[in-house]
This record gives C-alpha cells, structure tokens and sequence, in this order.
C-alpha cells in the first residue's frame, strides 16, 4: 500500500498541494489526471522525495514519513527510494551508456551487484520490454519510444514496489505511445503497482484501474478509472475529460 495524507507542498508563496489524501493498493495502477498546473507530476515526485512536502504523512509498505517543514533523515530517504522506480517524460537515459549499461548502472553502483549478475538481470528487462536485440545500442540511436522502454527496463532494475510514472507519453508522437503503453499494460497484467501521471486518457484508460483528478492542487474526483472516464460525477471531470478526449475515452 502506498499512501499520502495531507500532502501540502508550496514552491516560494505559490501553493501546489492543498491536503491532498490518495491510496495507492499493492498490485494496481492508479492514474492521476488534471491541467498542466494541477499538482499532479509534484505529487507523484513526493512519492519517492523528488520534492518535500511541508506536511502530511507518506506511507510506502511498511516505511511512514511524516512531513513537519524540519529537514529529513538521509536513511529514511534512502529507504523510500528503493522501494521506488521513476520513469520521466523526457527519457533522461545516461548518453554515455549504451542500453544495457543504463539499466544496469544502479545495480553495480546503488546495489554493488556483480557485474555479471546485473548483466544478466538488465537483459532480461530489456528482453521484458522488447529490446533485448538494442542492448548495445546508445541512446541517439534509438528511437524516443525505445529510449523511454529502456528507461522503464531501468525503473525496473531493482524491483520496487512501485513504479512512477511521470508523462510517459507526453514526449512521443502517437505511433511511438503506443509502444510504451503496450509495455506498460503488459506491466499491470503482470500485477506491478504503478502510480502514473498523465495527460493521456489512452494511457489511462488501457492500463488503470483507479483515477484521480486534480486541478489546482486538489482532488476533485477519484474512484475507479472505467467510472471516472464514462460516468463522472463532477460537472469538472466531465469538462476535463471532455477537452481531451472529445467525450470518449477509447476501451
């Protein structure tokens, strides 16, 4: 269970999150959804301690941290982080390592795994996610929706508990979406705990199974994605969905 309670987070005099509470349960995908500007991507960022909220309460399996404004402990960070995988909008893959070595990177340098048990593991997470025959390829020589598979086939590396997922579309025309959308459905099959932040009601949509709305740095409407997306309850959800998906979300 990943779980934030009362999450505030300000940058300077502008209010970001205004108390916001989310579940996240073992073995689901949750999207969160909203306008640029909604609080969204801060949110998922406080999940692994990207960004410190002023207060409220984070819960990741049996690790709670509880935000008061004072500085954190680095051990308590530490823990949270290794429960966590990240995967960004713009891919943010070392250029000066081929695809094998971006996924194994944190195995040698964060696990000090030898090396040949973290060869062996970052190839079998390129092969999960279609690019075991690009291993030794570099990063400008494959393609956007390769480069953000491979960041997912490191995201995965050292098997969080949950994977964030920031705008992991948004930089890809809709052809190469797709690849990272099948990756990423194949993922929730598998029973993986994703937590997604995106524009994409494609996205949403195929791999979700809850949904949470935000705008201007709250919650206005969650519960399960199908409902959400077809039968919102908030005049504001439908008006969102609306705007992006022209009134159908596709099944």
């Amino acid at each position: 269970m990943i779980r934030l309670a009362g999450i505030v987070k300000s940058f300077g005099e502008l209010p970001v999150l205004k108390g916001v509470d989310i579940a996240v349960a073992e073995g689901s995908v949750t999207a969160l959804i909203g306008p640029s500007g909604s609080g969204k991507s801060t949110l998922l960022r406080c999940v692994n301690l990207l960004e410190v909220p002023e207060a409220g309460e984070l819960v990741i399996g049996a690790e709670t941290v509880r935000f008061t404004g004072r500085p954190l402990d680095r051990e308590a960070v530490r823990r949270v982080r290794r429960q966590t995988g990240m995967v960004f909008q713009n891919f943010q893959l070392f250029p000066h390592r081929t695809a094998l070595g971006n996924v194994m990177e944190s195995l040698l340098v964060v696990l000090k795994w030898p090396e040949a048990k973290a060869r062996a593991r970052a190839l079998e997470l390129l092969d999960k996610v279609g690019l075991a025959h690009r291993a030794d390829a570099w990063p400008a020589q494959l393609s956007g929706g390769q480069q953000q598979r491979v960041a997912i086939a490191r995201a995965l590396a050292s098997s969080p508990r949950v994977l964030l997922c920031d705008e992991p579309t948004s930089a890809l025309d809709p052809e190469l979406s797709l690849e990272v959308v099948d990756v990423l459905a194949q993922l929730a099959r598998e029973g993986a705990t994703m937590l997604i932040a995106t524009h994409d009601l494609r996205l949403a949509a195929r791999v979700a199974q809850e949904a949470v709305l935000l705008d201007a740095g709250e919650v206005v409407e969650s519960g399960p994605a199908a409902q959400l997306f077809s039968r919102p309850r908030q005049e504001r959800t439908a008006r969102f969905i609306a705007t992006l998906g022209h009134g159908a979300v596709p099944g």
